[in-house]
């Protein structure tokens, strides 16, 4: 049977081959019929005389957002990943990507050809930038209109099963990033069809969904469906859901935990794994706290605490939300809690900021030191590779591959790209809607102090065509050394129970700002950085310890002493420990030498 949400209709009309259906009301808004679609039917309906409107949960848009809406029978399909199941989320080493610039043709077909690459990188789980059909050929995602509909241009629904399938048959999960705190500015028919928006409320996109309001039942079953629907016909793994913060919901019982539930009681029924993932900028641990605990009972959030201060302290800025950040007492803290602002006053947003999530594991918090955001949000949209140097990129990759939490990298992070991840969007069709979103990026960061003129238009087919990764270039020297480093440490990550533990109170930190390295460790294995621009001695107390892997080879022992080159870092193991791992292929950065100790200095201990 169709049916159609429209609580505030007097009358609603399925239109279909020419011919025009009446729906018939029934309870709580909705509208019936007994009309059955078949695959590939096109349709659309007609709302109080309105015609020609997509359907608000459609499958496919292949004619675009603003075109028919196409029938799609999931059953037809032919799965082969029946034994499936993801590896624990404690486990995983995610991998975030953009299907349209990932390869050059931009497409989920495409996208299959490199997955053997992730395989032998070491990833577990691809996390899927959004892919809910939006305006034009090409954008982040984060605009969508459709959120049924796979975007037609990378494929469509059956390019996205075959995507998936692909990932399943190589032991890699997918999640997918899906945005319920807004919509974008164009395609979105929502409002033809009910209240799905508040009054009440805002976002920095424009009015808020209506999770709390008159009529919010139905608009919190529509998000929930969508997000059901994702898991079981598409057989995504789990969800990264945008933005938590913007979602104003002041229930008892808020959305977030109503989609838990839900998405718990499916994980029961189909007898599969799925996680729920949050991006929030509250540091708040009741979004991953259980309901029992007044939590909202997500599996895990994003920490930008530790990319803030990483990337601060590798990079020197100080800039806008990196003012809070910038010192090796930030980093050591990052390392062992995930929120570095939990209950500290902030200068930036001058006020306290956070909470102690007290008794949570490392695995409930997902850590990068690049994703599209902290690319794509910078006016030219640079990688850290461009920043800073290679040597410190490699510093920045080992803390977090060695820390306590679930380490994630953004397309093209394994072997430093140099492509920009720029902000871009295809509104063409709409000319007057493409000015205003150019001319408010120039305001943004006119606003920082650049030149409207040195900042790309995310408008012009160019700021799309030069974010996509060069994968040709990953032959030359510097790439294939950063991606050796890059498989060395997943590999040591794997091999190492010490490492892939999320014990909080068994990683502990020193650091000196004086002199400006780092040492963290995790148990019995101990990770030293350098940060300065000249090489450290450190005497030879202990021979226990060796090193298990090093960014620079020549950090060797001689005379009884490590050097600790400038602008390096060390994995030291016990020699039991060493003896044991399995490294990918030869790389030079791999030296064994003695067990280390390090002087009696000043010393900072956070």
């Amino acid at each position: 049977m169709l049916r159609l949400w429209a609580p505030l209709a007097s009358s609603v009309r399925l239109e279909i081959n020419g011919g025009v259906h009446e729906l018939t009301k029934a309870q709580h808004g909705w509208w019936s019929s007994s009309h059955h679609l078949h695959h590939g039917d096109f349709y659309t309906f007609e709302v109080n005389g309105t015609s020609g409107l997509p359907d608000p949960r459609s499958p496919w848009q292949p004619e675009g957002v603003h075109g028919r809406s196409c029938y799609v029978d999931h059953s037809r399909f032919e799965w082969n990943d029946a034994r499936w199941q993801q590896r624990p989320l404690s486990s995983a080493i995610i991998y975030e990507l953009h299907i349209g610039t990932f390869t050059s043709d931009g497409t989920f077909d495409a996208a299959i050809e490199k997955l053997d690459h992730l395989v032998n990188l070491g990833i577990t789980h691809v996390e899927v930038m959004p892919i809910a059909a939006f305006q034009g050929e090409h954008g982040w995602g984060y605009d969508g209109a459709a959120l049924f509909a796979p975007h037609h241009p990378y494929g469509g629904p059956e390019a996205l099963k075959r995507f998936v399938n692909a990932c399943h048959q190589r032991g890699i999960a997918v999640l997918l990033d899906v945005v319920y705190n807004h919509l974008g500015p164009t395609g979105n028919y929502l409002p033809k069809f009910g209240p799905y928006f508040s009054e009440r409320h805002n976002t920095p996109w424009g009015s808020a969904l209506n999770f709390d309001g008159p009529d919010s039942d139905e608009v919190r079953r529509f998000f929930c469906d969508n997000a059901l629907m994702w898991l079981r016909d598409y057989h995504i793994d789990g969800l990264r859901l945008d933005a938590v913060h913007a979602i104003i919901d002041t229930s008892a019982i808020p959305f977030l935990e109503q989609l838990a539930s839900e998405v718990d009681a499916l994980r029961a029924h189909l007898g599969r794994h799925f996680v729920l993932i949050a991006e929030s900028d509250l540091n708040d641990p009741r979004v991953i706290r259980s309901p029992e605990l007044g939590g909202y009972g997500l599996d895990a959030q994003w920490s930008d605490d530790i990319h803030h201060s990483l990337h601060s302290l590798l990079t020197g800025e100080r800039d806008g939300y990196y003012e809070d950040f910038g010192t090796l007492e930030h980093v050591a803290t990052s390392l062992r809690r995930p929120f570095v602002y939990a209950g500290r006053h902030s200068s930036h947003r001058r006020r306290s900021h956070g909470r102690p999530p007290v008794g949570l594991h490392g695995h409930r918090f997902v850590a990068y030191l690049q994703n599209h955001d902290q690319l794509g949000n910078r006016a030219h949209g640079e990688r850290l590779c461009n920043l800073a140097s290679l040597e410190r990129v490699k510093i920045g990759a080992a803390l977090i591959l060695t820390s306590p939490y679930i380490p994630m990298l953004f397309q093209g992070e394994e072997w430093a790209a140099k492509s920009p991840f720029l902000y871009f969007v295809d509104f063409s069709d709409e000319p007057d809607l493409a000015r205003s979103v150019a001319e408010g990026r120039c305001k943004e960061f006119s606003a920082f102090g650049w030149e409207p003129g040195d900042i790309p238009d995310p408008t012009d087919d160019l700021s799309f065509h030069k974010s996509k990764l060069n994968w040709a270039a990953l032959s030359e020297d510097q790439h294939s050394e950063m991606l050796r480093w890059h498989k060395s440490l997943i590999a040591i990550r794997s091999q190492l129970s010490e490492l892939t533990s999320g014990r909080l109170d068994l990683t502990a930190s020193r650091f000196s700002a004086e002199e400006q390295w780092l040492e963290v460790m995790r148990g019995p294995i101990r990770i030293l950085a350098n940060f300065s621009s000249t090489g450290i001695p450190f005497s030879i107390n202990d021979q226990s310890h060796v090193i298990a892997l090093s960014s620079n080879p020549a950090c060797r022992v001689i005379a009884n002493e490590l050097h600790l080159e400038a602008e390096s870092i060390v994995i030291l193991a016990t020699q039991q420990i060493v003896d044991q791992l399995s490294l990918p292929g030869e790389d030079e950065s791999v030296v064994k030498p003695q067990g280390l100790e390090r002087r009696s200095r000043k010393l900072d201990r956070v």
